[in-house]
């Protein structure tokens, strides 16, 4: 009984180090935070981003272990919502942009003169289906 318990922390605390420095690498090597800093213009706070994303990553791995419930009213989660959908946001155009993937997918697909039209599909697609989610799928289930 002691030894399979042990073993189980064991293996638990093996994988979350391993995920953890897997994230930790894709974050370095990828480049995301500083191109991120870059692009927003605020250099100067880079200990904040250091606490943010060390504190997102200690919060998010508890939260996922104790399944916490936050009753917020909607006056609340919607901005918080909003905060979070802009952070993926800037956090996916910044990693789009360290891997240049719109200028290399749009010079396979033969659209290098037309870049703007793919950007505005990529866009109105994402809103569509977002939309679709939350305002058919959400309801119907």
């Amino acid at each position: 009984m002691i030894v399979s318990v042990l073993f189980i922390i064991f293996v638990g605390l093996g994988g979350g180090i391993t995920v953890g420095a897997g994230f930790v690498a894709f974050l370095t090597v990828m480049g995301i935070i500083p191109r991120l800093m870059q692009l927003t213009k605020t250099m100067r706070f880079v200990q904040a981003y250091e606490a943010a994303v060390i504190l997102g990553a200690v919060c998010g791995g508890w939260e996922t272990l104790h399944m916490n419930h936050l009753y917020l009213t909607k006056w609340i989660a919607v901005p918080v919502g909003l905060l979070a959908g802009l952070f993926v946001g800037m956090l996916a155009a910044a990693l789009t942009e360290v891997l240049n993937v719109l200028p290399i997918l749009a010079k396979r697909i033969g659209l290098r003169s037309k870049i703007i039209i793919l950007l505005m599909a990529i866009v109105i697609g994402k809103i569509a289906g977002s939309l679709f989610h939350w305002l058919y799928f959400i309801d119907h289930s």
